[in-house]
């Protein structure tokens, strides 16, 4: 990914359209880069799942101004995400390629209000399922636990002295590692973030267990 960061470092001071448009073959080039690797990982990832190839999308460069004070006209990121397959497997993988800033990351970022709502009573019945998860050696040190916005007290409906609140306070469950920009460039990095999602395997697993089942651990699907 050596072209893709040498680009995005220059696009970071000279985010202009002006520019952008003076470097479209070195854009391109990056283009290319980022789809082989997309497909690297894509490959690898169905050796240890089943991703969705259709749903596989690798993000525009060009940002959205229209609500935002920040008026440049392109990400100084790459990005692109990975769907699991079938309604039996939930969650997804998502990547992101930035100068002193790469990452990975996965789980379920903005569940729906439903869903939601069955995750924390599902999570509220068994806590300690999920903990054992987040804290078990590979994913405690790789990840370094469970990450997401949190409400400030307690959800609606749920005791503040409820023992699962540190758990069922999340809104979005995910897990995240970030890489540096010597390991981005590596001839292997496809493996690394590969054996990362792996390391999220259990947790997706348990979360796709809870959401595809109802409170007395029927399935739903």
């Amino acid at each position: 990914m050596n072209k893709t960061l040498q680009f995005l470092k220059q696009l970071n001071q000279n985010n202009s359209r002006e520019w952008f448009q003076s470097q479209d073959k070195s854009y391109q080039q990056t283009q290319e880069e980022l789809k082989l690797l997309v497909k690297q990982i894509e490959t690898h990832m169905n050796t240890i799942d089943s991703i969705d190839s259709a749903s596989t999308k690798v993000f525009r460069i060009y940002r959205d101004v229209r609500f935002s004070k920040n008026k440049t006209p392109y990400n100084i990121h790459r990005s692109a995400s990975f769907r699991r397959f079938g309604a039996e497997r939930r969650g997804g993988y998502y990547l992101r390629i930035e100068n002193g800033a790469s990452m990975i990351a996965g789980g379920f970022f903005g569940p729906q209000p439903a869903d939601l709502l069955h995750i924390r009573k599902q999570i509220q019945q068994e806590p300690d399922q999920l903990q054992k998860i987040i804290d078990h050696p590979d994913v405690l040190s790789f990840f370094g636990g469970l990450t997401g916005e949190q409400v400030k007290t307690s959800p609606r409906g749920f005791d503040k002295n409820d023992p699962a609140l540190p758990l069922i306070k999340y809104k979005h469950f995910l897990l995240k590692h970030t890489f540096n920009d010597s390991e981005v460039t590596s001839d292997n990095f496809s493996e690394k973030v590969k054996e990362g999602f792996a390391k999220m395997r259990p947790f997706l697993d348990y979360m796709t267990g809870i959401l595809t089942t109802d409170l007395n651990g029927e399935p739903i699907i």
